[in-house]
């Protein structure tokens, strides 16, 4: 499964808490679920009426805007801030517009890979040779040739089938990739799917991969 891709998420809230007068925790959350905590230290003690007038700057800056919007707008709210809380939102800012921006090695959770060893024999190939399991581990292991699976169907609703050669990778040529979007609102935050061998129960698996993907969106859109 593909977490929720930022770029494609909104900033749905932004809670400003003052764990010390010196020390801020920022809470962003995303339209998609995603729930990211940070911690901002503070060169001056902020009152209770600054922290107030903080939150408020930059709520305002940053609801509802796409992540890469969001990231732009917090950028340049210091410019025009009030002198007393410039420092406080140059460090804030800081500490968002890295919160803000995509990490692609987070985007991949795999789960059941062991699943693959009791089946050995349905993988053709020879060890060491493309399309044999230890291939098809080794390509696992890398995420990347996943993520371009998982990428060629962000379509929600839709499931896709590749069988054999169809996932056009050498190493996945004994696999099938059955593959779907997920999202909410009419938007696609990532794709999730199901690899095994060409024999496998195809009714079974299209069913199971699209009902998570429904309900992962019903969850999302309920957020």
């Amino acid at each position: 499964m593909q977490y929720p891709t930022l770029s494609s998420s909104s900033v749905r809230h932004l809670e400003v808490v003052a764990l010390t007068p010196a020390r801020l925790l920022l809470v962003l959350i995303t339209d998609s679920g995603r729930v990211d905590q940070r911690i901002v230290e503070l060169g001056d003690l902020l009152e209770d009426d600054d922290l107030v007038r903080l939150r408020d700057l930059l709520g305002s800056a940053l609801s509802g805007k796409r992540l890469a919007a969001a990231s732009i707008a917090v950028s340049e709210l210091a410019e025009d801030a009030p002198e007393d809380l410039r420092d406080a939102l140059i460090r804030c800012a800081t500490v968002l517009v890295e919160t803000l921006v995509e990490h692609p090695e987070d985007r991949l959770v795999l789960g059941g890979t062991v699943n693959l060893t009791r089946n050995a024999a349905d993988f053709e190939g020879q060890p060491g040779m493309p399309g044999s399991l230890r291939t098809v581990l080794e390509a696992l292991e890398e995420q990347v040739v996943v993520l371009k699976l998982l990428a060629a169907s962000q379509d929600a609703g839709r499931v896709t089938v590749r069988i054999g050669e169809e996932t056009q990778v050498a190493e996945m040529r004994s696999t099938s990739v059955v593959s779907t979007g997920y999202g909410a609102a009419g938007t696609v935050f990532g794709g999730l799917g199901v690899l095994g061998p060409t024999r496998m129960d195809y009714p079974g698996t299209i069913a199971s991969v699209a009902t998570v993907a429904r309900y992962i969106g019903e969850v999302l859109g309920e957020r």
